[in-house]
């Protein structure tokens, strides 16, 4: 498929040749389960930031306004829910190993799955191969806890808790057998992660990758440290280019993301959510004067080489997902870089638009950038900017007069200039290493191409799960997916089928039915869920498939399914999680 268009499938003067295709996704983040979710709260402009709870440590006997010994300035800041829940059995683990388990490779495990799941990708189709795995993570708390309860206490699955097994877990399961790398640069983190996933990719060395960031914080040490050296917001909100900026509210998430090189991704036939057209990372070297200081000069150097490296002119650039933590050392900085690098040139009706996602979850640290990607895939996807909150009375130390840029307030379409929209990602670690990203608007082309009709009058329509529970709970989500005002609401029926059939993994667990139309699908899949049964066809070949798929068998869909169907975005698999934690003997910090 030809990758150059017109708005027309070229983002400015590149037509990306090297880019790589961004096909799955899946997050969590404090007030958002899934993708979906932290669309409506960003669209929103919520902040999912909150009070400390009690299961992680008692904040009220900690907290202090003013920086003291062993004391937070903070009650709040943004956590997940459910960090204990895990659906071991479907992992093949055992209890006593789920417990021993870090939660950040038990919340990997289930967010690289649906992420797989999101981009098409069967995880059994890609065993074996050479898929890389890069996990940018900063914080091992658990293992800490786990430590805390004494040496005595320590059983030999704690080995499994070292960082190398963050990305080694997840290639592990999935036998995945490219690169395999964990890293900590700090807030940086996941956004290198994903560059060196894309540099990887367009080396030849793998042909599939997943990127991801995890991060939970389980105590309040790094609180108390944030708080001794002024970093953390007292009121536990970030006010990203505010006069009032003070600091940041630490915060907890997980995010994946699959690449491919996008030419083979089209190939493929694979939904690309967007493109990354370039990147770079780099250090700020001595140019601060400080190691933990980052500097305009680096700032700049950084964003000429990433705008260099994805071949797109910076005034081209729609807007920008600052690394935006609301200090008020960083935000001048990060400003006049933004301003000196993507502001030259720029037309007087098109201003740069910079926000930050830290705003509305606070700083995920070792996941920030996966956040910041996620976030601006979606913003691309809508062809909207949305609110960088808590942002009142614009900060005396940026020149605003002379940068000809904007902190979005609302919610901004993104006018039509003839090309294809392009944003920024920045990410910087403590340590100065820095990151940029260079995104692209995925082409509607490459999904609104004509296709013949529909050659059967019905489909075979396959799923499945690891138990009766999940199947149930499985066929629910299609049905609220594919039902009249769902999600899904108007995909074509051999689109769905041919994604259910082919693009997932099969279970034990297994349903399967015929159907004329998706609203005849629905009405089978209620069927089922009310015990009648979903029933099919008699038709000989369509029952040949049936019988032999519910036998345990894998059918030839080539002779049930249409030949011009294509992947379609449809549920993912709703996980039995129950409760694993190591109850802690000497600290009270336990979910």
């Amino acid at each position: 498929m030809n990758i150059s268009r017109t708005r027309s499938g070229r983002w400015g003067r590149t037509d990306g040749r090297n880019a790589i295709a961004v096909v799955g996704m899946a997050c969590r983040f404090p007030g958002a389960a899934g993708v979906a979710e932290l669309w409506e709260l960003l669209r929103a402009g919520a902040d999912a930031t909150g009070n400390t709870p009690i299961e992680r440590y008692d904040i009220e006997a900690m907290y202090s306004p003013d920086p003291a010994p062993g004391k937070v300035v903070s009650r709040r800041s943004g956590y997940l829910d459910g960090i204990d829940q895990f659906d071991a059995e479907f992992f093949g683990m055992s209890t006593n190993e789920a417990k021993n388990l870090d939660p950040q490779q038990r919340l990997l495990l289930m967010t690289a799955w649906e992420a797989l799941e999101d981009a098409g990708q069967a995880p059994s189709a890609i065993a074996g191969s050479r898929t890389g795995v890069y996990v940018g993570n900063m914080h091992l708390d658990y293992w800490d806890l786990v430590a805390k309860r004494g040496a005595e206490a320590i059983s030999p699955g704690t080995i499994y808790n070292y960082r190398s097994v963050l990305s080694g877990r997840l290639s592990y399961t999935f036998d995945l057998r490219g690169p395999s790398i964990p890293l900590d640069t700090a807030c940086s983190s996941s956004l290198v992660a994903v560059h060196l996933a894309c540099q990887s990719l367009r080396a030849g060395e793998t042909g599939l990758a997943l990127a991801a960031g995890v991060n939970l914080k389980l105590t309040a040490d790094e609180d108390v440290l944030l708080s001794q050296i002024g970093m953390l917001a007292p009121d536990g909100r970030c006010k990203f280019g505010d006069a009032s900026a003070n600091g940041f509210a630490p915060s907890e998430g997980v995010g994946v993301v699959v690449l491919k090189r996008l030419d083979q991704a089209l190939a493929d036939g694979d939904r690309v959510r967007g493109v990354i057209l370039g990147s770079a990372v780099t250090n700020d070297g001595a140019s601060s004067g400080s190691l933990l200081a980052p500097s305009i000069e680096g700032h700049v150097q950084m964003l000429r080489w990433a705008y260099e490296d994805a071949g797109v002119t910076p005034s081209d650039v729609d807007f920008v997902e600052a690394h935006g933590t609301g200090t008020p050392m960083i935000d001048p900085i990060e400003f006049a870089g933004l301003g000196e690098v993507l502001g030259a040139g720029r037309a007087e009706d098109h201003p740069l638009y910079v926000g930050s996602v830290k705003s509305n979850l606070g700083h995920t640290e070792g996941a920030a950038g996966v956040a910041a990607l996620i976030k601006t895939i979606l913003c691309l996807e809508h062809r909207e900017v949305v609110p960088s909150l808590h942002y009142n009375v614009p900060n005396p130390k940026v020149a605003w007069d002379e940068l000809p840029v904007e902190v979005p307030t609302g919610v901004h379409q993104l006018h039509d200039r003839g090309r294809l929209a392009v944003a920024g990602i920045s990410g910087q670690g403590i340590s100065s290493v820095n990151t940029h990203l260079v995104v692209g608007e995925s082409d509607p082309a490459w999904r609104d191409t004509e296709r013949p009709p529909a050659t059967r009058a019905a489909s075979v329509f396959a799923v499945s799960a690891r138990t009766p529970a999940a199947l149930d709970d499985l066929v629910r989500r299609y049905v609220q997916h594919l039902q009249p005002g769902g999600a899904g609401e108007g995909l074509e029926l051999r689109d769905i089928c041919f994604t259910a059939a082919t693009r997932r993994d099969h279970h034990t667990c297994r349903l399967a039915c015929t159907a004329s139309s998706a609203s005849e699908l629905v009405t089978k899949l209620r069927r089922h869920l009310d015990g009648a049964g979903a029933g099919h066809t008699a038709d000989p070949a369509f029952a040949a498939v049936v019988d032999h798929y519910l036998a345990g068998g894998k059918p030839d869909w080539s002779d049930v399914l249409d030949p011009a169907a294509h992947y379609v975005e449809l549920p993912t698999y709703p996980w039995q999680t129950r409760r694993y934690w190591l109850d802690s003997v000497n600290v009270a910090v336990t979910p």
